[in-house]
C-alpha cells in the first residue's frame, strides 16, 4: 500500500512539475507577444527571435536552414488597439525560440507562397548551393558549454570549475566505477570527455578523490538504487 502511494505521489509531483513548465512557457510566450509594437528588423529578446512583417499579405511563413528549409513556419496576426478599442494597425510576426546550439543561421520567407528575403533585414549571403540570396541572423550570444548528444551515439559530458583538478565519470554505464574515465581540461577551468553510448537512459555523477557530485551543465536529476541523487541523461 504504501508503494503504490509513494508511485502515486510521485506521478502527480512530475504531472505538476510538467504542467507548471507548460504554464510558464506560455507566460513567457505572452509575455514576449505583448512587448511586440511594430513592424522592425529581426531582433533577439532572451533566446527568442522576433520576426515581423507588414500586414499586406494573406499569409507569411518562414523556412530556416538548420532544419534544411523542409518546413515553413507560419506567422501569427496582431492587431494593435487604442484606449477605446479602435484598430489603430496590425502586422505579421513569428516568434522563434533559437535552438541552444545555434549561434547564427539563415532563412528565408514565404510570402503569399513566393520565397523571397527579408525586406526588413538587410543582412543576407548569396548561398552557392540553392543560387539564392539567404537573410542572415546572427544572435550575437555565447552559446554555453553543456552535457549533451553531440552525434548520434556520441556523448560530450562536460564539466566547469577550478582548473587543475581530476575530474573522473562513472554512472550506469560503468556499473558505477569511476575509475574508468577521467575528463579531459580543455581550457582552463572546463574538462570535456567524448564517449559513445548507444540509445538508452542512463544515470552518472562526476567524481573528484572519493566525492561524487552531479553534471551542473545538466538539470535533469534522478536517484539511484543506493538511494544517492545522480544526472539522468537519455541518449536517442
Amino acid at each position: 500500500m504504501r508503494k503504490h502511494i509513494a508511485v502515486l505521489t510521485m506521478f502527480f509531483a512530475l504531472a505538476a512539475v510538467s504542467f507548471a513548465s507548460s504554464d510558464e512557457e506560455k507566460w513567457n510566450y505572452s509575455i514576449l507577444v505583448s512587448q511586440i509594437d511594430s513592424v522592425q528588423e529581426p531582433y533577439l529578446s532572451g533566446n527568442s527571435v522576433i520576426f515581423t512583417a507588414r500586414e499586406d499579405a494573406r499569409h507569411v511563413g518562414i523556412a530556416l536552414d538548420y532544419e534544411n528549409f523542409s518546413q515553413i513556419h507560419s506567422f501569427s496576426k496582431k492587431v494593435m488597439k487604442d484606449e477605446f478599442n479602435n484598430v489603430t494597425s496590425s502586422f505579421y510576426f513569428y516568434v522563434l525560440e533559437l535552438p541552444k546550439n545555434v549561434q547564427e543561421f539563415k532563412y528565408r520567407l514565404v510570402i503569399d507562397g513566393l520565397w523571397t528575403m527579408d525586406p526588413l533585414n538587410s543582412n543576407s549571403v548569396f548561398d552557392p548551393d540553392s543560387n539564392l540570396m539567404l537573410s542572415v541572423f546572427d544572435a550575437g550570444r555565447e552559446i554555453p558549454e553543456i552535457t549533451e548528444e553531440k552525434a548520434s551515439g556520441t556523448v560530450r559530458f562536460v564539466y566547469k570549475g577550478e582548473s587543475g583538478r581530476h575530474i573522473r565519470l562513472g554512472g550506469s554505464f560503468t556499473n558505477w566505477d569511476s575509475w574508468i574515465y577521467e575528463l579531459k581540461e580543455v581550457s582552463p577551468g572546463l574538462y570535456q570527455l567524448d564517449l559513445a553510448l548507444p540509445p538508452g537512459t542512463y544515470q552518472y555523477c562526476y567524481y573528484s578523490g572519493i566525492k561524487s557530485f552531479v553534471d551542473k551543465t545538466n538539470p535533469e536529476r534522478c536517484y539511484s538504487n543506493e538511494g544517492k541523487e545522480a544526472s539522468l541523461l537519455v541518449v536517442k
